[in-house]
């Protein structure tokens, strides 16, 4: 809890104050390789209603990559983001102990595709500390977990 001049308890001022954990690097190769598994994968896609694929790659703090694409269904509430994908297969071979520390995102259409609402969250319960890779609105784009969502929790 931050304090104003006369000692009261106030809110940060700033994001950055809330947040302070510090920002590791990634190498050009590995962001390279990330996001050709994101773009490799993305072929799998199960997108019969929006023709639209999505892959995604997850790179965890012990090294491995997992990935996924998205899979629509009839049910639209129903269809499963290649975030989501990524992470929920990483979990379901590693358990739930595990860190991201890098995602990238790929799309069949080369337009702007920023994870969704529900995927930063997951990414943020398993990476408050992610870089996210994707194609933004001006070309590609590099953003903290925080940045995309300034108000993730974890219930622990």
């Amino acid at each position: 809890m931050a304090h104003d001049s006369a000692g009261n308890d106030c809110w940060p001022a700033s994001h950055s104050e809330l947040i302070s954990m510090p920002r590791k690097t990634l190498s050009a190769n590995m962001r390279k390789k990330l996001e050709q598994a994101a773009s490799k994968v993305m072929k799998n896609a199960h997108a019969p209603y929006s023709n639209f694929h999505v892959g995604a790659a997850i790179l965890l703090t012990n090294g491995k990559i997992f990935s996924g694409c998205n899979v629509e269904n009839a049910s639209y509430g129903m269809t499963n983001c290649a975030e989501r994908t990524a992470i929920f297969s990483a979990v379901s071979q590693m358990g739930p102990k595990i860190e991201i520390r890098a995602v990238a995102v790929a799309n069949d259409h080369g337009v702007a595709c920023s994870p969704c609402g529900a995927c930063r969250q997951v990414i943020y319960e398993f990476g408050p500390d992610a870089v996210i890779f994707f194609q933004g609105a001006t070309g590609p784009r590099q953003a903290h977990i925080t940045e995309l969502l300034p108000e993730g929790f974890r219930l622990q």
